[in-house]
């Protein structure tokens, strides 16, 4: 056999590179398709292709139907692969170094009138290749991830770098899709919905930092509007994730970052400060490898954060970044002994630092069963957490025991089977399972209830007194504050290709377990804000230390007084079906993807019915989204105009993202579960009676704990509009990618990426105070609402009526690379 290596001079890899993703909704996998002409220029049929992954030994052939073309797909992200063309008719041609992208189809167009030897052996260069996108994207594979700076060790850091994301430094570096709200972002790992379920983290994360780590990471992609079917469950972008898997050859990698307070600055705008004290690191690795050769293989990733949370206010002269200044020391220090000696409480300090951790790590491993089937399994870990100041304006300040640990423990696991039954038919199998621990813990624990103090002081010397609210005790929002939630997701799915037809259809299930508790004042809460003022500074730090609160507020479970009694619990199953068509023409060139997704929820679970709200509202609070559809039709197409220039675009109905904070407060905030009562008597605390061992502020007042057993209070109530309908979104994308080279000695190989997204919203949540009532116009005419029951409001989670929003990005780039190694 005589072996023909030709140069490499065609298209240059970085091409197929920097062209944006293909849309696979949700997908772990990728796929290699295969064009096979022959001399005539007519397609190949009965052609024999074998893909191999040379990292894992992984074989499959598959042989061309009339329209000559085949697709390998479930393949492992990456490479590299070869493929080996055997014809009798036409010759042997082998490709080698293709390598696949996340969710991605790699079209590989063969000429075999070109095979004149007996074999022909290229590199994925040699031929016109690119990966096929349909819809507005961006992949980051391996080399990315390890090349930009990521000195957060987030993803984020890196898919910031397509212009139509933005990463919000000011809202704890969350990212923006086109400009939507983080929340309607989904996040998903190897198959795996990592998102935020319940809505309340800024981040878009469940836990408090990435939930994975960094370097477990193959490949990751953001898809804006993708028109493949499988994707769900957001309407502003998905983010999808795939972990590294196990090779024949063992490999691995160690790191370890280290900084403290030498190497942070010390002044602002010239101002001397002082950092406190502190060290942090952060370290960890990976190893992988074969543990049986071509047949099974690992892979882990482990990462520890020992870190530190920075706190830099204090009262007016303690030299801190940011002093209170309607609090002197003085008047700290008195309040602390009060606290101290009189109801014997050590409220704790005004810290520089105290210490953090996260810690993660991902378990995967690989068995290839056979050539036609092949099995996943990952197993994800996270528990970390931060320490926040619950009240930090600017005219306030708590001693460090109000602070609280915000933190929460991850376990996910991802289980996969992919079958090529044969030539044209295969099939993915998959099962996750994710729960989230969440917890919002007082540092010194809720023994103690909240104290807010009042005070005033001319910290700024400016000759005007300014006032301040010192905080002691358990945090009120914590008192009572715990969330659990699970999340099953189970996929069906299948693949049928019929000459240029590719059919993928199949089913999926979301299946939500959610426990939450949240209840205010549940240990009390103590206000001394009434019996001062500026001619009177201390008059409240005066009434503190005589009992005489000017608001003692208390809620719990009615009529328990059972904190866990008043917590929501509720489940609900999203299920979805999906079929959909891909059609390929003129021999490759064309592409386009026709499919219907079909979203519908199941739930038995309703609040609790409120007769009060009835008679008010004029419907039932006992509504769920038990019987909600949606049906999501979905276009696109992809025309390869000629080698330079390719267009992309399509139109779909998303939905997705929302958060279930709406839905869990309609249970818990039934208007009758939670009841709320107060104490404005002013009758000193050591003069009333008590819960326990009768201590103020250490127990409850008997007078409010036996007001809640009552449980006749009619206090406000959240709930769904029975009109309601689920949210979605319009997306309409034209976009094109056009390689060209500039005259003279200006070079060649760029790239120019553009495209064109409008969004058109379609029944977006509200939630409206159904309480308010019309009392009056203003002089240009518009009304003027009052809340009739004033603190006792009625929420309604409803629709948007009439003109809803929209919204239109346009992002361009440009793209080179050069040989001497700049990109």
């Amino acid at each position: 056999m005589r072996t023909v290596r030709t140069p490499i001079t065609l298209i240059p890899i970085i091409l197929a590179l920097l062209l944006p993703v293909a849309a696979m909704a949700q997908e772990t996998t990728s796929a290699i398709r295969v064009t096979l002409t022959g001399a005539d220029g007519n397609p190949a049929a009965g052609v024999s292709v074998t893909v191999v992954d040379t990292r894992t030994g992984t074989s499959r052939t598959l042989t061309s139907g009339a329209s000559g073309s085949v697709t390998a797909s479930g393949l492992r992200v990456g490479g590299p692969y070869t493929v080996s063309i055997s014809s009798e008719a036409h010759g042997d041609m082998t490709v080698s170094d293709v390598y696949t992208r996340l969710g991605d189809t790699y079209l590989l167009p063969l000429n075999l009138g070109t095979a004149t030897m007996e074999e022909v052996i290229v590199t994925a260069t040699m031929v016109q290749t690119q990966q096929l996108a349909l819809g507005p994207a961006s992949s980051f594979g391996l080399e990315d991830l390890q090349d930009y700076p990521a000195i957060n060790r987030d993803i984020r850091d890196v898919i910031r770098f397509d212009p139509r994301l933005y990463q919000d430094q000011a809202f704890v570096g969350a990212i923006q899709c086109a400009g939507a709200n983080p929340r309607f972002n989904s996040l998903t790992v190897d198959g795996v919905r990592l998102n935020d379920n319940f809505g309340l983290n800024s981040n878009g994360y469940p836990t408090e930092r990435q939930p994975f780590a960094y370097d477990s990471i193959q490949e990751v992609a953001v898809e804006l509007a993708p028109f493949d079917v499988q994707y769900g469950g957001f309407t502003a972008c998905n983010i999808n994730a795939v972990t590294k898997s196990g090779e024949n050859e063992f490999f691995g990698s160690v790191f370890y970052d280290y900084t403290d307070d030498g190497m942070k600055g010390d002044k602002l705008e010239g101002d001397k400060i002082d950092p406190g004290k502190f060290d942090e690191k952060r370290y960890g690795g990976t190893f992988g490898g074969p543990i049986l050769k071509d047949k099974l293989f690992f892979f882990v990733a482990y990462e520890k954060l020992e870190g530190v949370e920075q706190f830099d206010r204090g009262p007016a002269g303690s030299g801190r970044a940011r002093e209170v200044f309607g609090v002197s020391q003085a008047q700290v220090d008195e309040i602390f002994d009060i606290a101290q000696n009189i109801y014997g409480y050590d409220p704790g300090s005004f810290p520089t630092s105290l210490p953090v951790e996260d810690e993660k790590y991902t378990i995967k491993l690989d068995w290839n069963i056979s050539d036609d089937h092949r099995a996943a399994f990952t197993y994800n870990y996270n528990d970390g957490y931060s320490i926040s100041e619950s009240d930090d304006d600017s005219d306030e300040l708590e001693f460090s025991n109000h602070y609280y640990e915000r933190g929460a423990e991850l376990n996910a696991y991802t289980v996969s089977l992919f079958s090529d039954w044969n030539d044209r038919f295969t099939t993915e199998v998959r099962a996750s399972y994710s729960e989230l621990d969440n917890r919002q813990l007082s540092l010194a624990g809720v023994d103690f209830g909240e104290v807010q103090i009042r005070t005033y002081n001319d910290g700024d010397g400016d000759g005007v007194f300014d006032s301040a609210t010192v905080y002691l005790g358990a945090d009120d929002s914590r008192h009572a504050n715990k969330l659990y939630y699970e999340t099953w997701n189970w996929k069906l799915a299948g693949a049928y290709a019929l000459d240029n037809h590719l059919l993928t259809f199949g089913y999926e299930m979301d299946d939500i377990e959610i426990f939450n508790m949240f209840i205010q004042e549940a240990e009390g809460e103590y206000r001394f804000d009434r019996q001062c003022g500026s001619s009177n500074p201390d008059g409240c730090i005066d009434a503190f230390r005589n009992g005489t609160a000017d608001r003692i507020i208390y809620e719990n479970a009615a009529p328990s007084n059972i904190k866990a009694d008043a917590a929501a619990q509720f489940s609900y199953e999203i299920n979805t079906l999906y079929i959909q068509d891909e059609i390929t023409l003129k021999g490759g060139d064309v592409t386009l993807v026709a499919g219907l997704r079909y979203d519908w929820y199941d739930s038995s679970d309703v609040p609790r019915e409120n007769a009060n709200f009835i008679a008010r509202n004029g419907f039932s609070n006992a509504q769920n989204l038990d019987g909600e559809d949606l049906l999501q039709p979905r276009f696109g197409f992809n025309w390869d105009v000629n080698d330079q220039l390719s267009l992309r675009g399509g139109v779909g109905l998303y939905s997705g993202g929302n958060p279930n904070v709406w839905i869990s407060n309609n249970y818990s905030n039934d208007g009758q579960t939670q009841v709320e009562v107060q104490d404005r008597s002013g009758t000193p605390l050591f003069d009333q009676q008590w819960t326990g061992s009768g201590r103020p502020i250490w127990d409850i007042p008997q007078g409010l704990y036996d007001q809640v057993a009552q449980g006749t209070a009619d206090s406000g109530v959240n709930a769904i509009d029975p009109k309601f309908k689920v949210p979605s979104n319009w997306k309409y994308a034209l976009g094109l990618t056009y390689d060209f080279d500039l005259p003279g000695n200006w070079g060649s190989g760029y790239v120019l990426n553009a495209d064109l997204i409008y969004t058109k919203a379609e029944d977006s949540a509200i939630v409206v105070n159904g309480t308010l009532a019309q009392v009056g116009t203003a002089p240009d005419g518009r009304p003027i609402y009052r809340d009739s029951r004033r603190f006792r409001s009625d929420y309604i989670l409803s629709n948007v009526k009439g003109a809803d929003a929209r919204s239109t990005s346009f992002s361009v780039g440009l793209n080179k690379s050069y040989d001497s190694g700049w990109d």
